[in-house]
């Protein structure tokens, strides 16, 4: 019994020990994650200016954000960059998805494949926006000059400065920047379904459309949703390229600046700018509340297609 007593201590203090390993994660986590979220969430009931004592104003900020007629722009503004972002991004990832899935076309070097396509994820937001604001400037881009060149346009395209194309640049840009993330993912999810399916379904004759639709979509759509929920919390956090692109400038909506203002930018200006932190947490939960609603309503839905 004694030799028992003593096996438990000394397991319960290797289990203490366990968890002073955990400790420094713990405290980072709670102080740099759980703090912030908490922190933000009460200030959205408060005046806070960023300086001075926090009075409390109830629901007077999220009536304010209702009101906003242009958050709600700037937030069309971001849903309409995203929504092009990820009709192109999904299509040209699910597109590669079936090339390299398809085992009759049996392509090899998948991994560098990868890599490639993986590549432009890897580079800064603002090495990004620097190359394409240079490759697309309206008098001396690269971009313009090979169009002209090619006879393909009679002048120069203001593509950043026109209400009519900068919003559908910034939705390329970010395609290019996304979709070799998305097809890995898709690609992982593929290599994940039994080749038995994809060698029965060669035997019956089955076309590569039939296979994509009939076995590989079904079975992946788990892992599209994903695709889906982690593009759009994403999309509607866009800030980065429009901002480096063309500047924080509130504009209107006849104006490019307008076009290109997104919810995370109109967020700043209220929050770095004029210094209204408490509706800037405000506008922020609210587009936590709508990301969440769009997720769960996707939840549902995937779920009962799968009952």
């Amino acid at each position: 019994m004694a030799k028992t007593g003593a096996a438990r201590t000394k397991k319960r203090d290797i289990n203490r020990t366990g968890y002073l390993f955990v400790l420094p994660f713990v405290i980072v986590f709670l102080v740099f994650s759980v703090y912030p979220v908490l922190r933000t969430f009460y200030l959205s009931f408060t005046n806070y200016k960023g300086y001075g004592d926090a009075v409390w104003t109830g629901f007077d900020n999220y009536i304010r954000v209702i009101k906003d007629k242009f958050f709600w722009r700037d937030l069309w503004n971001t849903v309409k960059i995203w929504g092009v972002n990820i009709i192109l991004q999904l299509g040209l990832a699910f597109l590669l998805t079936i090339i390299f899935s398809d085992i009759k076309y049996k392509i090899r070097g998948l991994s560098v494949f990868r890599a490639i396509f993986y590549l432009p994820n890897l580079i800064a937001a603002t090495s990004v926006a620097f190359l394409f604001k240079t490759l697309l400037d309206w008098k001396y881009g690269s971009f313009n000059q090979m169009l002209l060149a090619l006879g393909i346009t009679q002048q120069q395209v203001n593509w950043l400065g026109s209400v009519s194309t900068a919003p559908w640049v910034i939705s390329v840009i970010q395609t290019w920047m996304w979709f070799g993330n998305s097809f890995i993912v898709l690609m992982a999810a593929v290599q994940g379904i039994n080749k038995d399916y994809f060698e029965a379904a060669a035997i019956d004759g089955a076309g590569r459309w039939t296979v994509f639709g009939k076995i590989t979509l079904p079975l992946i759509r788990p892992i599209m949703l994903y695709v889906f929920i982690t593009s759009l919390i994403g999309g509607l956090q866009l800030f980065d390229l429009p901002f480096l692109m063309n500047g924080a400038a509130p504009g209107t909506a006849g104006e490019p600046s307008g076009s290109l203002q997104t919810a995370v930018m109109y967020l700043y200006k209220f929050g770095f700018e004029t210094h209204q932190v408490g509706y800037a947490s405000a506008i922020a939960y609210t587009l936590f509340f709508i990301i969440l609603i769009v997720s769960i309503i996707q939840f549902k839905t995937i779920g009962k297609e799968e009952d």
